[in-house]
């Protein structure tokens, strides 16, 4: 698989990385240990360098997993995790947000213990927060570079403001956010940011948390333990209502011989040339599908054809609950 630099730093990945927090986390309950270390390393062995879990993912259990996979190949892969929320130590139940200073650096060492190794490459803050001025968090984060614990700094989902006051501190190297057909709201403000400041960007569910693929109808039943049963956008109601841009979709893949979570993934690579998207998934065959995505190159007419036939198609249903959007930095 050909590589990407995210932006204009010396970060080079593969062009689709994976995010690994289902494997422990939020779609279910979590996949056998010997499964997931199958996947992760059968992801390397296709090519993929580029690898995302998070402390809170699990919690813990994620990173761990993780680490165990990649360390027989640690020094040819990217790891990267995420701090800030407050993790209770015993429960490992998560407590709110907290960037303090102090706690970033507990998260780090904490982190580079479960991953088994000296240094992270990149570490994002997970959700921007209120509490902790922009300029102390990465502040935290460039003495943890400069101690050689961290390599590169990243932010989750926080808005223009929050990136350029970072950025002034300590450069940015990736935004992770959510970005597909059904969540292009980074288009408006953020990208253009990015681009100015030359900062790579990492779209998590790509694939519009498993719509996009085509294997969700009104009708799917969700394990108890699945976080969509709490997002608007995945009530029946709304599902059924974005059955048309899925139509649109299968349409255009059909004809292009393509399946279509290969069409959306190649939509996000052919955005810019410093995204690297993150699909996740569990299985062996859905992760050789979104690798072939790489391969896969739209023309400027294949671009404007779905540009033109997603605009008219609004679709349903908030991305999350109030609760959870309480956490996005607008």
């Amino acid at each position: 698989m050909k590589k990407r630099r995210l932006g204009k730093s010396t970060l080079e990945v593969s062009e689709i990385g994976l995010g690994c927090m289902g494997l422990s986390f939020a779609y279910g309950q979590p996949v056998e240990k010997q499964q997931g270390l199958a996947l992760i390393r059968a992801a390397v062995d296709r090519g993929v360098t580029f690898f995302d879990t998070a402390e809170v993912y699990g919690p813990h259990t994620n990173e761990e997993l993780v680490g165990e996979a990649l360390a027989p190949v640690r020094d040819q892969v990217v790891i990267a995790t995420k701090f800030g929320f407050d993790v209770d130590p015993k429960t490992r139940e998560r407590r709110g947000l907290s960037s303090r200073p102090e706690r970033i650096k507990q998260v780090a060492d904490a982190s580079l213990k479960r991953l088994k190794t000296d240094r992270i490459d990149l570490f994002y803050q997970h959700r921007v927060d209120p509490n902790v001025p922009m300029e102390e968090v990465a502040g935290a984060v460039k003495e943890l570079i400069r101690a050689g614990k961290v390599r590169h700094f990243g932010l989750s989902e926080a808005g223009v403001q929050n990136i350029r006051r970072a950025h002034a501190v300590q450069p940015v190297t990736a935004l992770q956010s959510e970005y597909s057909f059904w969540w292009r709201e980074p288009e408006t403000k953020v990208l253009p940011t990015l681009e100015e400041l030359g900062i790579g960007f990492v779209p998590y569910s790509p694939l519009g948390r498993g719509f996009l693929t085509g294997t969700i109808d009104a009708n799917t039943k969700f394990d108890s333990a699945d976080f969509r049963n709490n997002v608007p956008r995945f009530s029946p109601e709304a599902r059924k209502a974005n059955q048309a841009m899925l139509d649109v979709i299968g349409a255009i893949a059909d004809r292009k011989g393509l399946s279509r979570a290969q069409l959306a993934l190649a939509w996000v690579l052919a955005q810019k040339p410093w995204i690297v998207p993150i699909p996740g998934t569990t299985k062996l065959h859905r992760l050789e599908e979104n690798i072939g995505a790489a391969s896969v190159e739209l023309s400027a007419d294949d671009l404007r054809e779905l540009d033109r036939a997603l605009s008219q198609l609004p679709v349903a249903g908030a991305r999350y609950s109030e609760q959870m959007q309480r956490l996005v930095d607008s």
